[in-house]
C-alpha cells in the first residue's frame, strides 16, 4: 500500500507513460518534486508548465495524424490515388525519408 502523498505522484507517472513520455522525461520531473514533503499546488503547477509546450506539441501531432492519416502523408509509399496528385513520382523523398507531410505543420497534402 502507497503512503497517501504518493498517490498523486504514481498517477501522474502513470498519465505521462500513457501518453507516450519516456521514463527519463517522468523521472527528471518528479525529481524537481520535493521528497520531504507533499507536493503542493504550486509545485504541480511549475512541473504543468514545462510539460506544458512539449504536451501541447504532442497533441498538434497527433491531431495532424487524425486529420491526414487517410491522405498522402509524404512516405512514400504511392498507394493513395492523392500521393500522385500531392507527391507525383514521391518528390518529396528529396527532404527525407518518413512521413514529410505529418512531420510539418503545413504540408502540399492539404
Amino acid at each position: 500500500m502507497y503512503h497517501r502523498e504518493m498517490l498523486r505522484r504514481i498517477s501522474i507517472i502513470r498519465v505521462a507513460q500513457t501518453l507516450g513520455m519516456t521514463l527519463k522525461e517522468i523521472s527528471e520531473a518528479m525529481n524537481e518534486l520535493p521528497d520531504q514533503r507533499t507536493p503542493t499546488k504550486r509545485d504541480w503547477e511549475k512541473l504543468s508548465k514545462k510539460w506544458q509546450a512539449e504536451l501541447d506539441e504532442r497533441i498538434a501531432q497527433m491531431q495532424r495524424l487524425r486529420d491526414k492519416l487517410t491522405r498522402c502523408i509524404g512516405c512514400g509509399c504511392l498507394s493513395l490515388r492523392s500521393c500522385t496528385l500531392h507527391n507525383r513520382q514521391d518528390h518529396i523523398a528529396a527532404d527525407g525519408p518518413g512521413p514529410r507531410f505529418l512531420l510539418s505543420e503545413s504540408s502540399d497534402s492539404e
